[in-house]
């Protein structure tokens, strides 16, 4: 049995939900991504009165810990440790990726005998994505990476196997592949973090007493920080 307060701000749409056994009870969202700041606090406050769920009534609180925006992942995580701390609760963190692969597997799971590989990627500015590759049972099978992306990427493994590409960077591999036309592997989708998703795996990890140590955790960047001058 479990009560989780999931928090995701690292994309541009950013949810908090409360969550019983994996089953979202209540989830509230929004989609301006320089606001999201503004929206968590508040959003937690509004929850706690929809439902009338104590936070001392939780039994953890999880956070997509990456990759993200920078500032998202900030806002999240600081929340997220900040009521772990005050409420002697557990954190977990997942990975946004995996969190993002999930949610495209409940949009609409492959067929049993339909050999696919599963590709999230997240805009990171200009021809730059977050992405990995994993196998319908999540196993990974490219690791989570920045990836600045050509008419060459993926290509050893888009020779020899089908791959379905997703999320908010995969617009950037689309036009590529486009203008190309070399890619009949490729296959794309259209598909965001779902609360529900998340709800799935804070529950999973959870149950296995997956926890992180609040005092060590932090978020997955992937890469430094660069500021604009």
């Amino acid at each position: 049995m479990s009560l989780i307060l999931n928090i995701d701000t690292a994309s541009e749409q950013a949810h908090v939900s409360f969550a019983k056994d994996g089953q979202v009870l209540h989830t509230l969202g929004n989609d301006l991504q320089k606001e999201h700041a503004s929206f968590l606090q508040a959003a937690i406050e509004q929850l706690i009165n929809n439902t009338g769920i104590k936070l001392t009534d939780i039994d953890a609180v999880a956070v997509t810990a990456g990759p993200g925006s920078y500032t998202g992942l900030r806002v999240g995580f600081a929340s997220a440790k900040g009521l772990c701390y005050a409420l002697k609760k557990p954190l977990i963190t997942t990975s946004t990726l995996e969190v993002l692969t999930v949610s495209a597997l409940q949009l609409d799971a492959p067929a049993a005998n339909e050999n696919i590989l599963l590709c999230p990627m997240m805009d990171a500015r200009r021809m730059e994505v977050f992405t990995a590759v994993y196998n319908q049972d999540l196993s990974v099978y490219m690791q989570p990476c920045a990836m600045i992306l050509d008419s060459f990427s993926f290509e050893k493994d888009l020779a020899k196997n089908k791959i379905l590409f997703f999320g908010s960077g995969s617009d950037k591999w689309q036009k590529i592949c486009a203008a190309g036309d070399q890619h009949s592997n490729v296959v794309f989708k259209t598909v965001a973090v779902l609360p529900e998703s998340l709800a799935r795996v804070s529950n999973i990890l959870f149950s296995e007493k997956k926890f992180t140590d609040l005092a060590y955790s932090e978020p997955l960047y992937l890469k430094e920080f660069q500021s604009v001058i």
